[in-house]
């Protein structure tokens, strides 16, 4: 635990350090020269090294501490000192100069949470104030470590906007509702293969089905995009197809919501879903290659509304009762059998190649609406301007948004899987799906016994692994 705490107050002291030390010269005014210089070795490892970081390492560290993982501690020490390693290399860099940026603001922002969770760190291995402090900073602290995935999130779409110098001036507002939707269909599918993969239980106690939640998403979203999407006196077509939009998400997740009611399903954000993606695809574009990929956007979205209504209508759940009352069964979810739910008590011998065919189709939807939301986020007129300026086709262009859509699908299910297969929740030894990620015990990694005479601390059902 010393030895643990020290590495802690170290990393924090580091940081502070780095951050109140460094600077880095900016320009509002960048000269030509200064602009298109080429970017040097330092500059592509500071972008890597940050993208692995945020992208990959606090994500798999987020779902190590949910599971209570001993590996947890490390791996998020590890990230911590490749952050401040990345933010040094990128206030030390050479070559080309970048004008202040939201991707600069926010890394400074990004110092609160990881000093608040190093603080926190501190604080829960010292076991102290268990019945009364305790309780509140495990909370605090799982908060912030699930906030780690939305910041990293948002931390490299400024990055890439920043070295891109895309959504200035008049381009912001496109910018906006290219980014925030494009990463709103992503996190609706990183909701949906949650479902998908291990939310199983989380169903069956909600007592709602998918698209009961789906449609109240769908409505307020559609709500906000009413009055949001005209600007000015003079009404555009754009702006009149954006605000029709937003009318139908509202109108159709109200008969959504009143759909789903006893926990029934429904196929209207399916339909919601092919009705968007058509809009899409007929906007009109000054480019012939914009026109092509906002048109393969559409397609893509349609076909992500045509696969949910497939899955919803024709493919089997894993349930044996269709009894909506009893509390131990749904249809909602294709998750993994386990050892508290076997396969034996939702299935009959004859339904498993049912089944099988089910989970190889049901994740069709979520990786369509990750390629939607990677498409329609490179879609801006700045990126399609640069594309095209490069000579690149619309084929290429898409194909290379596709094969980033299934590098970070993969990424999303891998994350997924580790939640049921790393610490507390792996299987037992042998299983060919486990994954050990369970250290052994040793004196850095046990926990302090209460020596006041009372019994030992037990980690509790909303405890978070230190």
């Amino acid at each position: 635990m010393a030895a643990s705490s020290t590495l802690t107050y170290s990393l924090l002291s580091l940081l502070t350090f780095v951050h109140f030390t460094l600077a880095h010269e900016h320009h509002d005014e960048l000269t030509e020269a200064e602009a298109n210089r080429p970017t040097d070795a330092i500059l592509w490892i500071h972008i890597v090294l940050q993208a692995m970081v945020w992208g990959v390492i606090f994500p798999i560290g987020m779902v190590l501490g949910i599971t209570r993982s001993r590996w947890h501690v490390p791996l998020q020490s590890a990230g911590f000192v490749l952050t401040a390693g990345g933010y040094i290399l990128g206030h030390s860099h050479g070559g080309r100069m970048f004008p202040p940026s939201a991707h600069e603001a926010f890394a400074s922002v990004l110092f609160a949470p990881i000093a608040v969770q190093l603080l926190l760190g501190i604080y829960l291995k010292l076991h102290i104030n268990e019945a009364s402090i305790r309780p509140y900073a495990v909370r605090l602290h799982g908060v912030l470590g699930k906030a780690y995935p939305i910041l990293g999130w948002t931390q490299i779409l400024f990055g890439g906007i920043a070295y891109g110098s895309y959504c200035r001036g008049g381009n912001l507002e496109q910018c906006l509702a290219h980014y925030i939707m494009g990463s709103g269909f992503i996190a609706y599918s990183v909701i949906m293969a949650i479902i998908l993969l291990v939310g199983e239980a989380w169903v069956r106690r909600s007592g709602r089905s998918p698209e009961w939640w789906d449609s109240w998403v769908i409505m307020l979203w559609g709500i906000v995009n009413t009055f949001t999407e005209h600007r000015g006196s003079a009404w555009s077509v754009k702006d009149m197809q954006h605000t029709i939009l937003g009318v139908l998400w509202w109108a159709g997740g109200i008969l959504g919501i009143f759909l789903a009611r006893n926990n029934k399903r429904n196929v209207v954000p399916a339909l919601i879903l092919i009705l968007t993606g058509w809009a899409m695809s007929e906007h009109a574009q000054h480019l012939m290659l914009s026109t092509k990929v906002h048109a393969t956007f559409g397609y893509t979205l349609m076909l992500a509304g045509v696969t949910r209504m497939i899955e919803v209508v024709f493919f089997p759940g894993t349930s044996k009762s269709t009894d909506v009352d009893d509390d131990s069964t749904s249809d909602h979810t294709l998750a993994e059998p386990s050892p508290r739910f076997p396969s034996s008590r939702y299935l009959s011998p004859d339904d498993s190649g049912k089944v099988d065919a089910s989970k190889a189709f049901r994740h069709l939807p979520p990786f369509l609406l990750v390629a939607s939301g990677v498409i329609f986020m490179s879609a801006t007129d700045e990126e399609l301007q640069f594309a095209s300026d490069s000579g690149m086709d619309h084929v290429t262009y898409i194909l290379i948004m596709y094969s980033f859509a299934f590098l970070l699908y993969a990424l999303i299910v891998f994350v997924i899987h580790l939640y049921p297969t790393t610490g507390r929740n792996a299987p037992a030894k042998g299983d060919g799906n486990s994954i050990q990620m369970t250290a052994p015990r040793s004196k850095w990694y046990s926990r302090v016994p209460n020596t006041a005479g009372g019994p030992l601390h037990v980690l509790g059902e909303d405890d978070e692994e230190d």
